[in-house]
């Protein structure tokens, strides 16, 4: 049998069976590190790991899918992601049981498609060179959950990097692949960068050091509002220059790395320290602190706003 002239493979159906077994194994860190792949679950997380995976081909790279699996009721919902499989250059989908997709999976209740995935990260240099404008650096973040809000947030604010120095959360740890929610194949990603000099590295690059401190002397606020006078007063539109005619210390116009640090020390006072700026989101109401993920979201939105040219 041919599906778009592709021989189709057998429906797999036995849950033991060692492919079943070197998929499983990708759940755990050893496996993941020695192999350079990761599981993507999920029809969102599969769909934009193809995506990746044909702009890649397109261009002459290596792409990212390795091998996708899925249930036949899933590709039936899910006929982008049928559509996808096809094109030349991507690995044609494995048909599974849903028992052998749940022994695939590291999820409770898995959504019909698995994808392998190689490694998707780039050196600390290719992400300098490229001379970016925003930038988030998480240090120390250890939370999955978090750790993907922040590389989803940094998605969205349209980012140019994420970073992670070396103590922070594997990214390619299940739960934190599922919290991107797709984000994870959407911008460069940075990984076990040594903190020591980090800071100096960024601003030697041109980038402005920002950290997120809720005891940090710099409000959040004024930087915005700063920024607001600044696009007033040159009739509407963003500066992108490195001229600072204002003297104000730090302009969220220009090039940023946000440094957000642990969800329970928070960032390092070395850290804080040699950072151009400790910015504090502002709290209005009652609540003790933000949470790490939801702080940096502001954070970056701030600068993405004000980077924007109106």
């Amino acid at each position: 049998m041919t599906v778009n002239g592709r021989p189709q493979a057998p429906l797999m159906t036995n849950t033991h069976a060692d492919r079943v077994k070197e998929v499983a194994r990708l759940a755990g860190r050893p496996s993941r590190l020695r192999r350079r792949e990761f599981l993507a679950e999920g029809p969102q997380a599969v769909r934009e790991a193809l995506r990746l995976h044909l702009a890649r081909h397109a261009d002459g790279q290596d792409g990212v899918v390795v091998d996708v699996y899925a249930t036949a009721d899933a590709l039936e919902r899910h006929t982008d992601i049928a559509d996808l499989s096809h094109q030349d250059g991507v690995p044609a989908v494995r048909l599974v049981t849903a028992e052998v997709l749940a022994a695939m999976s590291s999820t409770v209740t898995p959504q019909g498609f698995v994808a392998v995935c190689r490694f998707v990260d780039v050196p600390f240099e290719a992400v300098l060179s490229a001379a970016p404008r925003l930038v988030a650096v998480l240090v120390e973040v250890r939370d999955p959950g978090n750790a993907g809000t922040i590389i989803r947030a940094a998605d969205s604010a349209g980012a140019d990097a994420v970073i992670l120095t070396g103590a922070s959360v594997d990214p390619y740890n299940p739960k934190t692949v599922r919290s991107t929610v797709g984000s994870l194949f959407h911008l460069p990603l940075v990984l076990g960068v040594d903190l020591d000099g980090l800071p100096e590295r960024l601003r030697d690059a041109g980038i402005t050091v920002l950290a997120a401190d809720g005891y940090g002397s710099t409000s959040l606020d004024d930087l915005q509002d700063a920024s607001a006078q600044r696009r007033f007063a040159a009739g509407g539109e963003s500066r992108t220059d490195d001229a600072r005619t204002d003297g104000s210390p730090v302009r969220l116009e220009d090039a940023g790395a946000w440094l957000f640090g642990n969800e329970a020390q928070g960032l390092p006072s070395e850290v804080t320290a040699a950072a151009d700026a400790r910015v504090a989101v502002p709290i209005y109401g009652s609540a003790e602190s933000l949470n790490v993920g939801t702080a940096a979201t502001v954070c970056l939105y701030a600068s993405a706003r004000a980077q924007r040219v109106r």
